[in-house]
């Protein structure tokens, strides 16, 4: 597990007990608009984890609502 890993379930958690979808929402995207230059710069593991983890945030947005 690497450092960025251990930093998302922090996020994640925290704004899972903040039970604000809207947040989640937005880190989502936040995360979404991150990934994009590092696939640019062909630094793929951590684009593709910056996709997996907007998609995460997204999903629970989702949940949420």
């Amino acid at each position: 597990m690497k450092i960025q890993d251990i930093g998302f379930l922090f996020v994640f958690a925290a704004l899972l007990i903040l039970r604000r979808p809207k947040l989640l929402l937005i880190a989502g995207l936040v995360s979404w608009i991150l990934a994009i230059p590092l696939f640019a710069t062909w630094v793929f593991f951590t684009g593709e984890r910056l996709t997996w983890y907007g998609a995460a945030f997204i999903f629970a947005s989702l949940l949420l609502k």
